[in-house]
């Protein structure tokens, strides 16, 4: 098979019984480089280095780039955080009101550290050549989130929907333009994170979500690039049809679900991947704690050939490395029981 043509891959995935796992697993590749958050956010090689030390480690179904949902705010011109030990955050509004929704200017691809990112992902392609590399980004309505603040831009949806558009069609815009970007460098597809979309109602999500992702999913996904929606919200299994709508190729959950009633809406042929708790196991469970969640979460979703377990968010930077190998130690275990 040619790992290139990813179409081929989602078919070899379906029909493949003992299925590899494909967690968002990057930022823990700073204990393996000895280096801080921070500095792995601001650099290119570093970000490149690190998904290398990952895939060296673990039997993944992909690499999956970091993770950064501050990266694409700060361009629209939010103030960041950044430490030393926790995933950069934002802490500025840049849309208080109808006229500063209408200033927005939409950055180019490259302006702050969108081209580390960018970077980062053409160099990784370089050194990992046995498993397809996704980029990642956040989807429309959870960037208007970090523009407007989030609880704003849930009000909005109520109570001033056409600001809310006119920002979700700059954010659009924008990521139709990174998703480009990293295509162009050779990334197989995206893993795009839309988790301000899993508190909405199936209505909002409908107006205010999937009409954008699905703009962003015409615009780049074939043969050769996947979309994959990332929602860890716990209203994902409500919107569930509204997330369907969008036409993504693989659909990625959250552990605020339980996520055998997802598998039970989901068509076969859609692949989904979930939703081992990051925090609860990854980070502060034990080895025989995380084997017995894989085993658990196997035997709920293991029958279903479009299942593939994975963790059900971002993996923290401080997760502990003997809980992730004994989360890919469990997985096989459990295949070739």
């Amino acid at each position: 098979m040619n790992p290139e043509n990813m179409q081929l891959w989602l078919e070899n995935l379906h029909s493949t019984k003992e299925k590899r796992s494909m967690p968002l697993l990057s930022f823990p590749s700073i204990s393996l480089l000895g280096c801080t958050v921070g500095e792995i956010t601001s650099s290119a090689e570093l970000q490149a280095k690190g998904m290398k030390a990952v895939a060296d480690a673990v039997p993944s179904l992909a690499s999956v780039s970091f993770m950064d949902l501050s990266v694409e705010a700060e361009a629209f011109g939010a103030n960041i955080a950044v430490s030393d030990t926790e995933v950069p955050s934002v802490i500025s509004t840049v849309v208080t009101d109808m006229a500063s929704a209408e200033a927005l200017r939409v950055p180019t691809v490259g302006e702050k550290r969108t081209g580390v990112y960018v970077d980062a992902v053409k160099m990784a392609k370089q050194l990992i050549l046995d498993r397809p590399v996704f980029a990642g980004i956040i989807g429309p309505f959870s960037l208007a989130g970090r523009l407007c603040d989030v609880t704003e831009t849930l009000v909005y949806c109520y109570t001033d929907p056409d600001l809310l558009n006119v920002v979700l069609e700059k954010t659009t815009d924008f990521l139709v333009a990174y998703a480009k970007a990293y295509k162009a460098v050779g990334a197989q597809g995206v893993v795009m994170a839309e988790p301000l979309a899993g508190l909405l109602s199936p209505d909002l999500a409908e107006e205010f979500s999937e009409k954008y992702v699905k703009k962003i999913v015409d615009a780049v996904q074939d043969e050769h690039f996947l979309v994959v929606y990332h929602n860890c919200g716990n209203s994902a299994v409500q919107i569930a049809e509204s997330i369907l709508r969008t036409g993504c190729a693989v659909y990625h959950f959250g552990n605020a679900i339980r996520m055998q009633d997802m598998m039970q809406i989901l068509p076969e042929s859609t692949i989904a991947m979930g939703n081992i708790d990051p925090a609860g196991e990854f980070k502060n469970g034990t080895p025989a704690s995380m084997k017995q969640a894989v085993f658990t979460l196997l035997d709920e979703c293991g029958k279903y050939p479009n299942f593939v377990i994975s963790s059900g968010c971002d993996i923290p930077p401080d997760a502990k490395w003997e809980n992730i190998h004994a989360y890919f130690n469990a997985i096989n275990e459990y295949y070739k029981k």
